[in-house]
């Protein structure tokens, strides 16, 4: 199958789900085209809530690509493409609709940032989280706001120090980043659909006002997290992050 990102729009609720062949990870066009879809989905009056979700069963986003990462060959063009990152998250910080996102599987790096940027989340037991970043030479700046803001100081560096360790869904769900594990793919089908149920049956303006509340004091990450996108930019292009990402794909 082909790399894609859709979205279908159904009884008030916009489903928008993206797809790679190498485990859901994410490039610049699959990013800008999810910021798009958020973007559009925001002003859509036909649109109560959005369902964001990827395809497959075993891996929700492997995160960044690394095949583009590797192309990459000048600071502007680094610094664009973990702005893509950014602007995801900030479009769902900014989108007056609540965002549901269910994580069927794994989730690393960016995958776990758009998780955290998420008003809502359901996981399965199998969807065990990890930021690898430290350990191919990076970091992950541009996502760690949203991941601090869901998990707290103490538990975001205990999952970006441990770069090649895994963290259970249990221990995701512990520390804030998942609200609901299901056993399952179609308890956590079952589960996330009622709940979509629930929220198009409320008040659009008392939704609008929730997620205002929500997202209080975020209103300076359109800078934040362009700073940290710079920040990342430079350690792409370093001689280590190159050597560390060549290594990581011959294995």
């Amino acid at each position: 199958m082909e790399s894609y990102v859709k979205n279908t729009i159904k009884d008030k609720v916009a489903q928008i789900e993206f797809f790679s062949s190498a485990s859901n990870s994410l490039g610049s066009e699959a990013l800008e085209q999810l910021r798009e879809m958020i973007k559009t989905c925001a002003s859509d009056v036909n649109v109560q809530v959005i369902h964001l979700k990827s395809a497959g069963e075993k891996v929700f986003c492997a995160g960044a690509s690394f095949d583009e990462l590797l192309a990459i060959k000048e600071l502007d063009e680094a610094k664009r493409f973990f702005m893509g990152f950014a602007k995801v998250i900030n479009e769902i910080r900014r989108c007056g609709k609540i965002v549901l996102t269910t994580v069927q599987g794994k989730a690393v790096g960016g995958g776990v940032g758009i998780a955290a940027a998420s008003d809502y989340v359901f996981a399965t037991e199998s969807a065990a989280v990890k930021l690898s970043e430290l350990s191919i030479g990076i970091g992950p700046f541009v996502i760690e706001p949203a991941i601090t803001r869901k998990i707290g100081l103490s538990n975001m560096t205990s999952l970006a120090l441990n770069a090649n360790q895994w963290k259970s869904a249990t221990w995701a769900q512990t520390s804030g980043l998942f609200h609901e594990v299901e056993a399952d793919l179609d308890q956590l089908n079952q589960k996330s659909d009622a709940l979509l149920k629930q929220l198009v049956s409320y008040h659009p303006q008392a939704l609008a006002e929730m997620k205002k509340a929500m997202w209080q004091n975020t209103d300076h990450w359109d800078i934040l997290l362009e700073e940290r996108a710079a920040i990342s930019g430079e350690l792409v292009l370093s001689e280590a992050t190159i050597e560390a990402l060549t290594q990581f794909k011959r294995k």
